[in-house]
């Protein structure tokens, strides 16, 4: 069970890591190599296909804080780096849903704004990362729940834009 919980709380370091690097990264550096992942393209609704939030520069910060940080926890820079990556996918996924749903870039959508970018890397790296799909739904459920917490925290610091 120990073993489990540390899994567990390694993982959802990990998520927040991977995930935060973007927001931290526009913070720091504002519109500078914030360059659209979509390169302001639209889809046949006219609505952007994920909009001007998801920048290559946040996968880039992403891939690499992944590759980083995944060798203190006991995993290789290369596991790391495509963990960050596929949270980056399914970030952008939940982004293109977003747009198909008419909802505006940075607006609220619980669980669409937590569960792709985290049940991606864990579900689709589960074998390598030596965990069950118990495991990978608790490890997701709980990032919904913390980043949702912090969310607002993370607002009154000025970290983020959205206090959701």
């Amino acid at each position: 069970m120990l073993q489990t919980l540390t899994e567990i709380l390694a993982l959802l370091l990990l998520l927040l890591v991977v995930n935060g690097a973007p927001v931290v990264a526009t913070r720091l550096l504002g519109e500078r190599l914030g360059w659209p992942v979509d390169g302001g393209r639209c889809a046949g609704d006219g609505r952007r296909l994920l909009g001007p939030g998801k920048t290559w520069r946040g996968v880039f910060v992403a891939v690499v804080a992944g590759g980083v940080l995944a060798p203190v926890l006991g995993w290789s820079f290369e596991l790391g780096a495509l963990f960050g990556l596929l949270a980056m996918v399914g970030d952008s996924l939940s982004s293109f849903a977003k747009r198909r749903l008419g909802l505006a870039p940075s607006a609220k959508a619980s669980g669409l704004d937590q569960l792709p970018e985290s049940l991606l890397p864990l579900l689709g790296l589960q074998k390598y990362l030596a965990i069950g799909w118990g495991e990978a739904l608790a490890t997701g459920v709980l990032f919904l729940l913390v980043e949702i917490g912090l969310s607002r925290w993370l607002y009154r610091l000025h970290i983020r834009r959205q206090p959701h």
